[in-house]
């Protein structure tokens, strides 16, 4: 073998009129799955659940291989295409009929964040961390827990946010990372605290220590008050 070979590098033993088969190949591996998609439903277009996911990665997998390799047969790839599309539409079938199956392929929406305060045994349940959360709520405009009423984390990951009215926004944990708020055993101050790790909210005097009722957390941080901008 010669190192830097041009032609090996750039088709390796195959004659470059190959190209046109693979520009061919990759047309019908477009085709197929646009069909697949098509015929799947608006359900797969509209979002992607894990199960989906799973169709749209063997999917790219079976279109890539025919696009690129020349010793894969057309046919077989057909089949596979085929395979996957009856399995999907059965799958959906069943969970439509199903709920405990729909609910285990699927998932389900998990509330994260109920009245200003985290439901921290939802987020292990999820295997998400505190601060994955907290970067969400600041992408969608939120400062602070007391603003949010209710927090749910959608089956394809999305987090859907309802708001306190003015007049009904609490203190609350601020969303910003650690570096940017205040976190302490000792109160440096008198006023409301927020436990860092579940958000629940107590009165703390200055040069005092407290453990949350809630999680067992002695780590606290000023609560803000703040109404969300229009």
């Amino acid at each position: 073998m010669t190192p830097f070979d041009i032609q090996r590098l750039l088709i390796d033993e195959l004659p470059f009129s190959f190209l046109y088969e693979v520009a061919f190949r990759a047309c019908l591996a477009f085709i197929a799955v646009f069909l697949f998609l098509k015929c799947s439903g608006r359900r797969g277009i509209r979002q992607l659940s894990l199960f989906e996911l799973v169709i749209i990665l063997t999917l790219g997998s079976a279109a890539g291989d025919v696009s690129f390799y020349h010793d894969v047969a057309l046919l077989p790839v057909a089949v596979v295409f085929l395979t996957l599309l009856i399995l999907y539409r059965s799958t959906i079938f069943f969970m439509r009929r199903n709920k405990r199956l729909d609910a285990w392929i699927d998932g389900i929406p998990v509330t994260v964040v109920k009245d200003g305060l985290y439901e921290y045994k939802s987020l292990r349940k999820l295997n998400i961390s505190s601060r994955e959360l907290l970067m969400e709520l600041r992408q969608r405009g939120v400062e602070h827990l007391g603003q949010v009423r209710l927090a749910i984390m959608e089956i394809d990951g999305d987090v859907s946010l309802y708001f306190f009215a003015a007049e009904d926004v609490r203190p609350g944990l601020s969303v910003l990372p650690p570096e940017h708020r205040e976190e302490y055993r000792i109160a440096t101050h008198s006023g409301v605290h927020c436990c860092i790790n579940c958000g629940f909210t107590r009165q703390l005097e200055s040069g005092s220590t407290a453990r949350c009722v809630r999680c067992d957390s002695e780590i606290w941080s000023p609560a803000l008050t703040n109404h969300r901008s229009s």
